[in-house]
């Protein structure tokens, strides 16, 4: 959760392993920017109660949601988005840097999935993502901090071979990350400009089809 505060990291057992199988989705990740605070909020009202609760570990009302976008600080902490073909945000992955101790940086990521866009890999593709921008900004260790039916949470956890610790009904995901190399950091920049580039055209069609649609009325009544 990247609502809470800073807590104590424990020990962590180092995974290097792939994050999931190529081709799973055609999900392409952008990093957000205080342009899209809208859409964010728009995203978070959209959730359910249950999944607010999955999401920040406790039931939380519209006007804290409110606050919590409005706070997020994006020259400090990362936010990742997916987007439809009707510009509306279906996965948020936000990354938030903890404080370093011992000249080790923690990121801390927290994901959120629309329910109309489960089962295509979305929240994978984020963490992803997520973990490679950790990587190429020389974080060490990725957490997750969840409740232990998050089942979407532990998915990605399990998958990318994350040590997890239960207690209490939640639960606590590490992930050590090798260093930031040519191809890490490569590989994000092009990523970044598919994103872009898809998600451009995805608002060209948009614009089009409105365009489009202004003439309808026009052309049925002729």
């Amino acid at each position: 959760m990247t609502m809470s505060t800073a807590r104590a990291i424990a020990p962590i057992i180092a995974a290097d392993r792939p994050l999931s199988p190529a081709g799973r989705t055609h999900a392409l990740v952008r990093e957000l920017t205080a342009i899209d605070r809208e859409r964010l909020q728009a995203h978070f009202m959209a959730l359910g109660e249950d999944d607010r609760l999955l999401r920040f570990g406790q039931f939380v009302p519209d006007h804290v949601i409110e606050n919590y976008v409005r706070s997020i600080d994006f020259s400090r902490d990362t936010v990742f988005g997916v987007f439809d073909n009707q510009l509306q945000l279906v996965g948020v992955g936000h990354l938030a840097y903890l404080p370093a101790e011992d000249g080790k940086r923690t990121a801390e990521f927290g994901v959120s999935v629309l329910e109309s866009a489960r089962g295509q890999g979305i929240g994978s593709k984020l963490f992803e993502r997520a973990a490679m921008r950790s990587r190429n900004t020389h974080v060490t260790t990725l957490y997750m901090h969840c409740l232990s039916r998050n089942s979407t949470m532990m998915h990605i956890a399990k998958k990318a071979g994350m040590k997890i610790e239960y207690a209490y009904g939640e639960a606590d995901a590490y992930l050590s990350l090798s260093p930031a190399d040519q191809s890490s950091i490569i590989a994000e920049m092009l990523q970044e400009q598919a994103a872009v580039f898809d998600y451009a055209m995805k608002r060209q069609a948009r614009q089009a089809s409105r365009i489009f649609e202004s003439f309808l009325p026009a052309a049925e009544a002729a």
